[in-house]
């Protein structure tokens, strides 16, 4: 790769001192945005990026026409039936973003009237995400979020789907997420307080002028955020009020939409509960919890409890607590519920009739695959949607019929190029970690590589917020297997694959598991021969971000590459700004660094901290100007550090989007764009050969 200097940020040393310690940061002035110097810093590590990639910009060219070539780009999603309409996206070629559209449910050939365009929507913008698009209860409006600049502060407008055009009354300074009344005039949406924490629930009345909403629920605790939705029976509007730990859910029937909201089960710190509301003639009217009872059903229990009066006195158990099989989700239908669980690292559907109790769990056919229920917006429906996939199946659609158990296919993925499934093996192995520990990990690669001497490999992992990071398909993956690359998960602990014990070994003080099982598992790739050190590359973002510093600072000799993307690297100092957006909030996922021993814990671990003189392997890092979750100044300021302790020759390269947030670049040719250029530089740092 270039030879090209690296920018160096000026040092304005900093001091940091607490709990008797002190710590010097030279670079903590890139906080700064205002300062010009820092915005002309970013532009010179942008350039510097480009200089040292230039190399591989070939063979990254090739591989997003290769990403290009295998997707559809003129398709539609599978039609989703709600009410006399059927509703689907589209995808058109040439066009960055999706349009959403709807035809007559019993007119399936029907031209299609366009909702909502996003291409329109985003013509003027660097950026664009749409982020809710929620239909009134009678199809007459649609609301919809949008940001412009990634910083994940929306503006909600109104449209009348009659004539096409937004009405008159928009909201600026929203969070996502909004939900309907019956009336179709009223609508719940969420404001942020300046900490990008939604705090606020308020009512809209189409028509008037939004000045005159009126505020619904304020949630004054800085660890819990609030979220809203309107259940599938059409019965409620219900308000989430959670941190990580605790939770508390409020309901307002949406046939009276200005009655106060009132409390499921009051906050009890450490209980745990969401909400489902299911009501039928056999079973009557009542609210549906997944509860861990404060702590006493660790992996949830499904309860009952009367609408009417849902103390806990009142409450019915319905399925009971199971060690090892977390409860995730339950969904309400008329005549049957269906419950979402995690099990051996796997997922679980299972379905439930409500007049007998009888179960039956739908089968999967890979050995290692990830399963959901997807868009199911009819109460009274007997067919189940539900998603496929696998590390080798393409994302699939399937109707399940919860009377019978049929099953048929609605919409397989379209992947172009002369993709075959046999072509590619995937499998589970388990490593183990030091304390004996089994750490599952999800591999895939083409049946005929020779693995005989190591393969290139490229292991990813996350391991945070109970989140499973789950094996599926991608497209954007086969430039990588095609050249002979294995592909693997760590599924480590910190995250939700194996249950709720999993997560806590991963959090507050159990968190350096996360690490060392990512290194574990990269172990025992080698040790079975799979691949070989120096062939390994690692990638994280985000939290997983944080495992990759975290592991480059451990064990640098065993990857040939990092890519940290949108890493929270800087965790102790982060966690010392109650100012900064979303901090209080993950107190209770990292810990708060003002107590001495989460202070000495974090310090044990940050990976800006912990940089030192070591041979650092080849790394890619990634950051958004308007990041709202991972400030841009964590891996500008890692990066500075990191060049400055490596003792190795390869290159550290920080690309930042400058219009851009937490997720890159919004529009799909530029994600692909961005993807290519991760993979080149992988293949490139493995020594995968271009074929």
């Amino acid at each position: 790769m270039s030879g090209s200097v690296p920018p160096q940020a000026p040092r304005r040393p900093h001091r940091l001192v607490i709990h008797g310690h002190e710590r010097v940061d030279d670079w903590y002035w890139l906080r700064d945005r205002d300062d010009p110097a820092v915005r002309a810093h970013l532009e010179a590590e942008n350039a510097y990026a480009d200089a040292v990639l230039a190399p591989v910009q070939p063979l990254a060219d090739r591989i997003f026409t290769e990403i290009k070539g295998r997707i559809l780009e003129t398709d539609e999603s599978a039609p989703v039936t709600h009410g006399p309409w059927s509703y689907s996206t589209r995808t058109r070629e040439g066009d960055q973003y999706a349009v959403h559209v709807r035809r007559p449910a019993n007119e399936p050939e029907a031209d299609a009237a366009v909702l909502v365009d996003e291409n329109v929507l985003a013509a003027d913008h660097d950026y664009f995400d749409l982020g809710t698009l929620a239909v009134s209860p009678d199809h007459g409006t649609a609301a919809y979020t949008v940001d412009v600049d990634g910083s994940e502060r929306y503006t909600l407008h109104f449209r009348d789907l009659a004539s096409g055009l937004d009405l008159a009354d928009s909201v600026v300074g929203v969070t996502d997420g909004v939900a309907w009344a019956d009336d179709s005039r009223t609508c719940f949406y969420l404001r942020p307080d300046d900490a990008m924490r939604p705090h606020e629930v308020w009512r809209h009345e189409l028509g008037t002028d939004p000045t005159h909403d009126r505020l619904v629920f304020r949630e004054a605790d800085e660890r819990f955020f609030l979220s809203i939705h309107r259940t599938r029976s059409g019965r409620f509007v219900l308000i989430e009020s959670s941190s990580k730990t605790t939770a508390e859910v409020w309901f307002v029937p949406t046939e009276a939409p200005d009655t106060p909201a009132r409390v499921v089960a009051p906050r009890d710190p450490g209980h745990e509960y969401t909400v489902e509301h299911h009501w039928s003639e056999e079973r009557g009217d009542r609210f549906l919890m997944l509860t861990n009872h404060g702590g006493r059903a660790p992996d949830f229990e499904l309860v009952a409890a009367p609408c009417v009066d849902p103390a806990r006195q009142y409450w019915t158990p319905i399925v009971a607590h199971r060690p090892g099989i977390r409860l995730d989700e339950v969904h309400a239908f008329a005549g049957h519920l269906v419950l979402c669980a995690r099990a051996d690292g796997l997922d679980r559907i299972t379905v439930m009739d409500v007049t007998d109790g009888a179960t039956r769990d739908l089968a999967f056919p890979d050995p290692v695959y990830t399963a959901w229920v997807g868009p199911n917006p009819e109460y009274d429906a007997n067919e189940l949607r539900i998603g496929y996939t696998s590390l080798t199946a393409p994302i699939t659609d399937l109707d399940e019929n919860l009377v019978t158990g049929t099953r048929s296919t609605v919409r397989v993925q379209p992947i172009l190029g002369g993709y075959e499934p046999a072509d590619y093996t995937s499998r589970r192995e388990w490593a183990t970690a030091a304390d004996g520990t089994r750490i599952p990990v999800s591999i895939v690669h083409r049946r005929d590589i020779d693995i005989s001497g190591g393969a290139p490999t490229l292991l990813t992992g996350y391991g945070a917020y109970e989140i499973s990071d789950d094996p599926e398909f991608r497209a954007s993956r086969l430039p990588l297997l095609d050249r002979g690359v294995v592909y693997a998960i760590a599924h480590v602990r910190g995250g939700g694959e194996l249950g709720r014990a999993w997560y806590e070994a991963g959090r507050l003080g159990n968190k350096e598991n996360t690490f060392t099982d990512f290194i574990a598992c990269a172990e025992h790739l080698v040790s079975i021969g799979l691949s070989a050190p120096g062939r390994i590359a690692a990638r994280g973002g985000s939290a997983g971000g944080l495992l990759m510093g975290a592991v480059a600072n451990l064990r640098p000799d065993l990857f040939a590459a990092v890519v940290a993307q949108v890493p929270f690297v800087d965790v102790l100092t982060t966690m010392l700004d109650a100012d900064l957006p979303l901090t209080v909030t993950e107190w209770e996922e990292w810990g708060n660094p003002e107590t001495p021993d989460d202070y000495a814990r974090l310090l044990a671990y940050s990976p800006y901290d912990n940089v030192a003189d070591r041979p650092y392997p080849a790394m890619l890092v990634t950051s958004g100007l308007n990041d709202p979750r991972v400030q841009y100044w964590e891996p500008a300021k890692w990066v500075q550090r990191l060049r400055e302790h490596t003792t190795s020759d390869q290159p550290i390269v920080l690309r930042t989007e400058l219009g851009a947030g937490h997720g890159g670049p919004s529009g799909r040719y530029d994600a692909w764009r961005e993807e290519a250029l991760v993979l080149a530089f992988v293949l490139d740092r493995v020594g995968a050969s271009d074929t």
